[in-house]
């Protein structure tokens, strides 16, 4: 069998996408330091290479490679926890929250002045792709490995195809059409072109389709931080949600929801986000054995004024009077003169025990893509089903909904107050129903028509023409 070689001292990989082809090497490297068995580590390598197909012979360090993707996307770009994640800075890019902290990379997106040049919009830029060329090099390795079994070969590959069409669904959200890069040769990601956003959904759901048949039902860990089959189609619901398919996403949605055994919604507000919670699809464990999120650091204070950032009057003001989210999801602080909120669905920041991981996919959310793909397809009752599902579990009646865009704006709503700070969906969100621009027009004095997408780094497209041309207004 033909060995594929990595060197490692060829390319310097801070600086460009398509420079990076290496750069997943120290993601494997750093996952057999991190995370190897001994007796690997203990083996002899030059000091120069790396060869995947060693790496992708022991199940050991075949894991390690993939489990250290999780604690990249954990700790750095677009779904990082911390100041500098989505959660964060398109919380202070929408309504969700203000801003008032030194945070150097948060004024142009609270602003709403980004600009190509911007090192926080190159990083998310860079530090995806670099997740999904691991994701691509877990693909070759584990395909061509002569020693793992087929079922820890179908688990590797069918969670690489999941992290890969989950960082494209994003980018495409977050920069429009971008290019869908599935091979680890630097000669074809040097010059890759931009495609359609109909079309990165297309191939993330080909990529979530082959995800389905190779995982397993159950999960290979207890705590659900790696996906199983059901995470897979909860994360195509979403992709055919935003894909207008509307029966294809009701269906990939009831195949989670009738998982009854693995699945159930969690009546106390306050469990909904332990790392126990039976709503949990998928989520990234913390990066130390005692840890809890980066979210509840990110977000959580105990005096005011806020250090970084703190949950608008607008965002609170949505609540009516006995909605349960308001009560266990955000908390009241006040210096005796004035009161901020912020966001509590994490609690544990400070705590030197586990109680929380950062949670991707729930349940909260699948009924809520239920709810909104019925509803566009015609059928009212059923939609109204899931949306009232939601608003039981926080303590409301009934809907008072009844024609087809009344319902749609009552999930626009429940969604801006249930699914708040997790991952830019009231972006996502305000965009799909096209609502963003009369929304934030009114209240974002520096909010313009193009907004609604970020630049491609102009670096980016410097060292590689076919990306162009730049997003409109930039």
């Amino acid at each position: 069998m033909k060995k594929f070689n990595i060197n490692l001292y060829f390319w310097n990989t801070k600086n460009s996408l398509w420079g990076m082809v290496f750069d997943a090497l120290w993601i494997l490297a750093l996952a057999l330091l991190m995370s190897a068995c001994d007796d690997f580590i203990d083996v002899e390598l030059p000091n120069s290479q790396l060869t995947t197909n060693t790496v992708f012979e022991e199940k050991a360090t075949a894991n390690a490679a993939m489990t250290d993707i999780y604690s990249k996307i954990r700790d750095t770009g677009l779904l990082t926890g911390s100041p500098s994640g989505l959660s964060h800075l398109l919380g202070i890019y929408t309504d969700e929250l203000d801003f008032y902290g030194v945070l150097a990379s948060a004024p142009p997106f609270y602003n709403n002045s980004l600009i190509a040049s911007n090192p926080d919009v190159k990083e998310f830029w860079n530090s995806t792709y670099n997740q999904i060329y691991a994701s691509n090099a877990v693909i070759l390795g584990v395909s061509i490995s002569s020693m793992l079994s087929a079922t820890d070969q179908k688990q590797l590959i069918g969670e690489a195809l999941f992290v890969r069409a989950l960082l494209h669904f994003y980018l495409a959200n977050i920069y429009g059409d971008v290019p869908y890069v599935t091979t680890t040769a630097y000669a074809e990601n040097r010059v890759a072109i931009r495609i359609p956003v109909a079309s990165v959904y297309a191939k993330a759901k080909a990529d979530l389709e082959q995800a389905i048949i190779l995982l397993p039902e159950e999960y290979v860990t207890s705590d659900r931080v790696r996906p199983n089959k059901y995470a897979a189609h909860a994360l195509l619901a979403r992709v055919d949600l935003y894909a207008g398919l509307w029966n294809e996403a009701s269906n990939e949605v009831s195949a989670v929801l009738n998982n009854t055994t693995q699945y159930m919604n969690e009546e106390d507000l306050d469990k909904t986000f332990l790392k126990e919670s039976t709503e949990t699809i998928w989520q990234l464990a913390p990066g130390f054995s005692n840890g809890n999120t980066l979210e509840a650091k990110t977000f959580n204070f105990n005096e005011g004024p806020p250090p970084i950032s703190a949950l608008t009057n607008d965002f609170m003001n949505a609540f009516t009077a006995n909605d349960k989210r308001k009560v266990h999801w955000t908390k009241a602080i006040t210096d005796g003169v004035t009161t901020w909120h912020h966001p509590f669905k994490y609690k544990y920041g400070d705590s030197n025990t586990s109680f929380e991981y950062s949670i991707i996919l729930r349940l909260g959310e699948m009924y809520l893509i239920r709810a909104e793909a019925r509803a566009y397809s015609g059928d009212l009752i059923g939609a109204k089903e899931d949306l009232n599902t939601i608003r039981h579990n926080a303590g409301l009646a009934d809907t008072s909904a009844i024609t087809q865009d009344e319902i749609l704006n009552a999930i626009l709503q429940e969604r801006r107050l249930e699914l708040f700070c997790e991952f830019g969906h009231r972006f996502f969100d305000l965009k799909r129903f096209n609502k963003i621009q009369s929304v934030l027009s009114a209240i974002k004095p520096g909010w313009d028509p193009h907004d609604d997408l970020f630049p491609i780094p102009e670096a980016e497209l410097n060292l590689n023409p076919n990306l162009k041309p730049q997003n409109p207004g930039y």
